[in-house]
């Protein structure tokens, strides 16, 4: 049977993840679903997957029931694509899979579109009604974000600025494990940016609560959004400067100076700790290699 001749929940996109994140134009459409539109389908933290590809196309009954949590992606190969929050759980031949592991373990998952899925069904779940006053709220005719029609005043999908660091020492770096997870995985400080405070500033911060250090030559290098529920990571360098570990209990488990290539288990490229682990092991790896050709 033809994609054309099956019901329209049935019909889904079978584009790997590279293939459907290369044909996705993000953006927002004040325009409500339709039948037929793509759909990624979600239920609170966890992304219902078929069985083959990650979208689907919805189907005229269930228009109804989707429209009071459908929130525009953008397009898909020009069609409207939508995130949908299924409350009432996974339908049959969706497979349920927590975000976290989308992003950390599942191979070719298309990992900015489900993270901002994710993260703007989050939303527009809790902004409903208008924090000031009460009234439901309504989508915005230009732009997205929730509006009060009583208050005059937009809500907008949160972003909160966090900061995360890999510090130096000669030919180590430390790394840490986190006292909120069983797993053996080590990565990096991180934390909030706190009112008033500069990234900088909050690197330094972050690293002496929550290890007695102190660190210099502070310096960016790279960013990733990350839907946890929706920060925006700002990845930095630094060096060592004084100090001896001292660790904040309640947020690391563990800590040490590691040489690339012999670190416990780290995260993957796909997330930002990862990254900046791998580009200051190539650092690290490259001054050696330099002055051994002195």
């Amino acid at each position: 049977m033809s994609q054309k001749n099956v019901p329209a929940y049935q019909r889904t996109c079978e584009q790997s993840g590279r293939e459907l994140e290369a044909n996705w134009v993000a953006g927002w459409d004040p325009q409500p679903l339709q039948t037929g539109d793509w759909v990624l389908r979600v239920s609170g933290d966890m992304v219902l997957k078929p069985a083959n590809g990650w979208l689907q196309a919805v189907a005229a009954d269930e228009v109804a029931s989707l429209s009071a949590s459908a929130v525009s992606l953008g397009q898909f190969q020009g069609q409207p694509l939508f995130v949908v929050n299924q409350t009432d759980g996974a339908l049959a031949g969706l497979e349920p899979l927590l975000l976290r592991d989308v992003i950390l373990h599942t191979d070719d998952a298309p990992v900015a579109l489900v993270s901002i899925a994710v993260q703007l069904a989050h939303w527009w779940r809790d902004h409903r009604f208008c924090g000031r006053c009460g009234t439901a709220t309504v989508i915005h005719a230009r732009e997205r974000a929730c509006w009060c029609q009583r208050c005059e005043i937009p809500w907008y999908p949160r972003v909160a600025p966090c900061v995360i660091v890999v510090i130096r020492r000669g030919e180590r770096m430390l790394l840490a494990r986190s006292s909120r997870t069983r797993r053996p995985m080590y990565s990096l400080i991180a934390g909030f940016v706190e009112p008033g405070e500069s990234l900088e500033q909050a690197v330094a911060r972050e690293v002496k609560e929550e290890t007695g250090l102190q660190v210099s030559n502070i310096r960016y290098r790279l960013s990733q959004p990350w839907p946890f529920p929706h920060q925006l990571m700002a990845g930095f360098f630094a060096d060592y400067e004084s100090g001896e570990l001292v660790l904040q209990q309640d947020e690391l488990a563990d800590a040490g100076w590691f040489v690339p290539n012999h670190t416990p288990p780290i995260p993957p490229l796909t997330t930002i700790s990862g990254q900046l682990i791998h580009d200051m092991s190539e650092e690290i790896l490259a001054d050696i290699a330099g002055r051994a050709n002195r």
